[in-house]
């Protein structure tokens, strides 16, 4: 950004962008959201604790590994990203408190940044997972894209979404 001077007004006026330069968009998605799933929280919580299954359950996930000894504070979940758009994103997700079979609640970092949380609850026979998130798209293209397609990113983020909640379900309802 450069300051300008204003000829009238004999002050600085305020910053126009440079040619080149793009003004940076507050590209940030939040979420949150339920999901009730027929088995109790130990039996949910197993099964995020089968990391060796993510990109198996979740397509959009890839070269994903685990730094760590499990789910537990300073473990740190690596992988890229790939919703159906034609862009990715490298990831990695720093456990920083896990509750078991409560709660995680974890830093992002990478080409998306902010803070993501996961409580499980016991709901009559079943579990209620609450996921919130706030991340914001730290790419450039995607911080351009957000700014021209805001609906069409998050379209993208929600199918992602729907496509873990539902591989997910699948697979830790059908070990009953």
């Amino acid at each position: 950004m450069t300051d300008y001077w204003h000829p009238t007004a004999g002050r600085l006026a305020g910053k126009v962008p440079s040619l080149g330069e793009v003004p940076e968009p507050h590209s940030v998605i939040e979420f949150r959201d339920q999901f009730r799933f027929a088995v109790p929280p130990d039996v949910v919580w197993g099964a995020i604790e089968r990391t060796d299954n993510f990109e198996r359950w979740w397509g959009w996930l890839g070269d994903f590994h685990l730094d760590g000894p499990g789910l537990q504070p300073g473990s740190v979940l690596v992988g890229v990203v790939s919703p159906p758009l034609p862009y990715s994103m490298r990831v990695q997700v720093v456990l920083e408190d896990c509750v078991k079979p409560e709660s995680i609640d974890a830093a992002v970092h990478g080409d998306l940044e902010g803070t993501a949380h996961l409580t499980l609850t016991p709901d009559h026979d079943g579990t209620l997972a609450t996921a919130t998130w706030t991340i914001e798209m730290m790419q450039r293209t995607m911080r351009l894209a957000d700014r021209v397609a805001h609906p069409l990113l998050r379209w993208g983020h929600d199918r992602v979404v729907d496509a873990t909640v539902a591989s997910f379900r699948h697979d830790v309802e059908s070990r009953r």
